[in-house]
């Protein structure tokens, strides 16, 4: 990874993080009120940035030759299969119970909420048991 491509990354991790920060994502009773439907105001915020992202996705192939820190555009197709279908019902089953989500979760700890530890353990240690039986 080159010095531009580790600036942006850097530049844009700290963006998504003040973002998430700023719209309150990084507590868990705000992320449980949502989806409770008591709070609507995350529903905002997400609704967001998918269109933010769907016309960056959308539109820069087609405004810009090649991207700004790459050679080329990249195809990402995506396969949806049982392991999808069941892997996203788990996370949601987690994310419900717990109202932490990675991204905020990492974003809270920068905000010194030490209790998202347990909750980034967790998603750790799951991530690692689906490595295991991957293998």
């Amino acid at each position: 990874m080159n010095a531009a491509r580790a600036l942006a990354t850097l530049v844009a991790g700290a963006l998504f993080g003040f973002g998430l920060s700023y719209a309150t994502m990084i507590r868990p009773e705000v992320v449980l009120s949502f989806l409770r439907f008591t709070d609507f105001g995350l529903m905002l915020v997400m609704s967001g940035a998918v269109i933010v992202v769907l016309l960056a996705y959308k539109l820069s192939p087609r405004l810009l030759e090649r991207p700004l820190l790459g050679d080329h555009f990249h195809e990402h197709p995506s396969v949806w299969n049982h392991d999808t279908a069941v892997g996203a019902a788990l996370f949601g089953v987690g994310w419900g119970l717990c109202g932490v989500c990675p991204g905020p979760a990492i974003a809270g700890l920068g905000a010194g909420n030490w209790s998202l530890l347990w909750a980034l353990a967790g998603i750790a240690l799951g991530a690692l048991v689906q490595g295991l039986r991957a293998k």
